[in-house]
């Protein structure tokens, strides 16, 4: 299982991107644990200075924008 935190402080982007993993996700049949998180500080604590950010099983592997699907699907396969 994917340990998968979405950065951002509640934009319509990082809704969507939360969105779309967990689409992503149903579609492969990979199990995820997807949290968001909103807190300032703990976002700081990763480093990214845009949003929304992408950590998965502890690595930053996307910051500022929306992720691609194809992003996605890797990020999730690998």
């Amino acid at each position: 299982m994917k340990d998968i935190k979405v950065l951002g402080t509640g934009c319509a982007t990082c809704k969507s991107t939360v969105a779309l993993i967990e689409e992503v996700a149903r579609t492969k049949g990979i199990a995820v644990s997807l949290q968001k998180v909103e807190d300032i500080k703990d976002i700081m604590h990763y480093g990214v200075m845009s949003t929304p950010a992408v950590v998965v099983d502890g690595k930053v592997v996307h910051a500022g924008g929306m992720p691609s699907r194809d992003r996605i699907e890797q990020w999730l396969c690998s």
